[in-house]
Protein backbone atom coordinates (compact mmCIF):
# COMPACT_ATOMS: atom_id res chain seq x y z
CA UNK A 1 0.00 0.00 0.00
CA UNK A 2 1.53 3.57 -0.84
CA UNK A 3 1.54 5.75 1.84
CA UNK A 4 2.29 9.63 3.00
CA UNK A 5 4.29 9.81 5.61
CA UNK A 6 3.11 12.81 8.33
CA UNK A 7 6.24 12.26 10.32
CA UNK A 8 9.50 10.67 10.57
CA UNK A 9 9.24 7.35 10.93
CA UNK A 10 12.41 4.71 11.84
CA UNK A 11 13.30 2.66 9.08
CA UNK A 12 10.65 3.53 7.15
CA UNK A 13 11.26 7.18 5.75
CA UNK A 14 10.98 11.01 6.45
CA UNK A 15 7.96 13.40 6.54
CA UNK A 16 6.36 14.14 3.39
CA UNK A 17 7.80 10.94 1.83
CA UNK A 18 5.51 8.50 -0.51
CA UNK A 19 6.79 4.79 0.59
CA UNK A 20 5.37 1.60 -0.20
CA UNK A 21 4.68 -0.70 2.34
CA UNK A 22 2.64 -3.61 3.91
CA UNK A 23 -1.08 -3.24 3.76
CA UNK A 24 -0.89 -4.63 7.94
CA UNK A 25 1.06 -2.07 9.36
CA UNK A 26 -0.24 0.95 7.58
CA UNK A 27 -3.65 0.10 8.39
CA UNK A 28 -2.57 -1.38 11.69
CA UNK A 29 0.22 0.67 12.47
CA UNK A 30 0.88 4.49 10.76
CA UNK A 31 -2.31 5.39 9.88
CA UNK A 32 -4.22 5.01 12.95
CA UNK A 33 -1.22 6.60 15.42
CA UNK A 34 -1.39 9.70 12.35
CA UNK A 35 2.18 9.03 10.93
CA UNK A 36 1.05 8.16 7.74
CA UNK A 37 -2.35 8.53 5.52
CA UNK A 38 -3.01 6.46 2.47
CA UNK A 39 -1.49 8.12 -0.71
CA UNK A 40 -4.66 8.87 -3.26
CA UNK A 41 -4.20 11.29 -6.05
CA UNK A 42 -6.20 14.24 -4.04
CA UNK A 43 -3.75 13.42 -1.53
CA UNK A 44 -0.11 13.75 -3.06
CA UNK A 45 -1.38 16.94 -4.80
CA UNK A 46 -1.80 17.99 -1.23
CA UNK A 47 1.51 16.95 -0.34
CA UNK A 48 3.07 19.12 -3.03
CA UNK A 49 1.91 22.20 -1.35
CA UNK A 50 2.69 21.10 2.38
CA UNK A 51 6.36 20.03 1.37
CA UNK A 52 6.99 23.64 -0.38
CA UNK A 53 5.09 25.30 2.81
CA UNK A 54 7.47 22.97 5.19
CA UNK A 55 10.44 23.61 3.41
CA UNK A 56 9.95 27.72 3.51
CA UNK A 57 9.56 27.05 7.29
CA UNK A 58 12.38 25.38 7.69
CA UNK A 59 14.57 27.54 5.96
CA UNK A 60 13.03 30.11 8.16
CA UNK A 61 13.74 28.10 10.89
CA UNK A 62 17.08 27.48 9.92
CA UNK A 63 18.20 31.02 9.72
CA UNK A 64 16.78 32.00 13.25
CA UNK A 65 18.77 29.39 14.90
CA UNK A 66 21.76 30.88 12.70
CA UNK A 67 20.76 34.60 14.22
CA UNK A 68 20.57 32.78 17.42
CA UNK A 69 23.79 31.70 17.81
CA UNK A 70 25.70 34.47 16.55
CA UNK A 71 23.71 36.40 19.33
CA UNK A 72 24.96 34.30 22.00
CA UNK A 73 28.80 34.13 21.12
CA UNK A 74 30.77 35.01 23.81
CA UNK A 75 28.25 36.23 25.95
CA UNK A 76 27.79 34.85 29.59
CA UNK A 77 25.30 32.48 30.64
CA UNK A 78 24.34 31.68 34.85
CA UNK A 79 22.83 29.20 36.37
CA UNK A 80 21.90 29.12 40.51
CA UNK A 81 22.49 25.25 41.25
CA UNK A 82 22.27 23.49 44.75
CA UNK A 83 25.22 22.46 45.97
CA UNK A 84 27.80 21.01 48.89
CA UNK A 85 30.50 22.82 50.39
CA UNK A 86 32.68 21.18 47.77
CA UNK A 87 31.00 23.04 44.55
CA UNK A 88 30.21 19.63 44.07
CA UNK A 89 26.12 19.90 42.60
CA UNK A 90 23.74 17.89 44.23
CA UNK A 91 21.90 17.53 40.37
CA UNK A 92 24.24 17.66 37.20
CA UNK A 93 23.71 20.52 34.65
CA UNK A 94 22.84 19.38 31.59
CA UNK A 95 21.31 20.30 28.64
CA UNK A 96 17.78 21.21 29.68
CA UNK A 97 18.99 23.29 32.16
CA UNK A 98 21.64 25.16 29.27
CA UNK A 99 18.01 25.91 27.24
CA UNK A 100 15.85 27.21 30.06
CA UNK A 101 18.59 29.38 31.05
CA UNK A 102 19.46 30.39 27.54
CA UNK A 103 15.47 31.17 27.16
CA UNK A 104 15.48 33.16 30.51
CA UNK A 105 18.48 35.27 30.22
CA UNK A 106 18.77 35.68 26.16
CA UNK A 107 15.43 35.34 24.94
CA UNK A 108 16.62 32.62 22.28
CA UNK A 109 15.51 29.30 21.47
CA UNK A 110 18.07 26.72 21.20
CA UNK A 111 17.13 22.92 20.35
CA UNK A 112 19.13 20.11 22.65
CA UNK A 113 20.56 18.83 19.11
CA UNK A 114 22.65 22.12 18.81
CA UNK A 115 24.50 22.01 22.38
CA UNK A 116 27.92 20.27 22.20
CA UNK A 117 27.62 18.94 25.78
CA UNK A 118 29.60 15.55 26.50
CA UNK A 119 28.30 15.04 29.99
CA UNK A 120 26.37 16.62 32.35
CA UNK A 121 27.77 19.50 34.53
CA UNK A 122 28.21 18.18 37.86
CA UNK A 123 30.68 21.18 39.65
CA UNK A 124 30.81 24.59 40.25
CA UNK A 125 32.57 26.59 37.17
CA UNK A 126 32.88 28.34 34.64
CA UNK A 127 32.85 26.12 31.32
CA UNK A 128 33.12 27.16 27.52
CA UNK A 129 29.97 25.37 25.97
CA UNK A 130 29.67 25.41 22.16
CA UNK A 131 26.63 25.57 20.06
CA UNK A 132 26.22 24.16 16.26
CA UNK A 133 24.29 24.11 13.67
CA UNK A 134 24.07 24.36 9.30
CA UNK A 135 28.17 24.41 9.77
CA UNK A 136 27.83 27.64 12.06
CA UNK A 137 29.63 27.67 15.65
CA UNK A 138 29.90 29.89 18.19
CA UNK A 139 30.72 29.26 22.13
CA UNK A 140 29.57 30.86 25.39
CA UNK A 141 30.47 30.94 28.86
CA UNK A 142 28.18 29.01 31.10
CA UNK A 143 28.53 30.08 35.22
CA UNK A 144 27.46 27.92 37.65
CA UNK A 145 27.18 29.62 41.07
CA UNK A 146 25.91 28.16 44.29
CA UNK A 147 22.34 28.73 46.07
CA UNK A 148 23.11 30.80 48.84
Amino acid sequence: MKVILLENVAKIGKKYEIKNVADGHALNFLIPRGLAKVATAGAVKDLETAKENFEEKSKTEQEELINSIKALKDSTINIIAKMNDEGVLFAGIDKKEIINAIRDQKAIEINPENIILEKPIKEASEKTIKITANGNSAEFKLNIVSEE
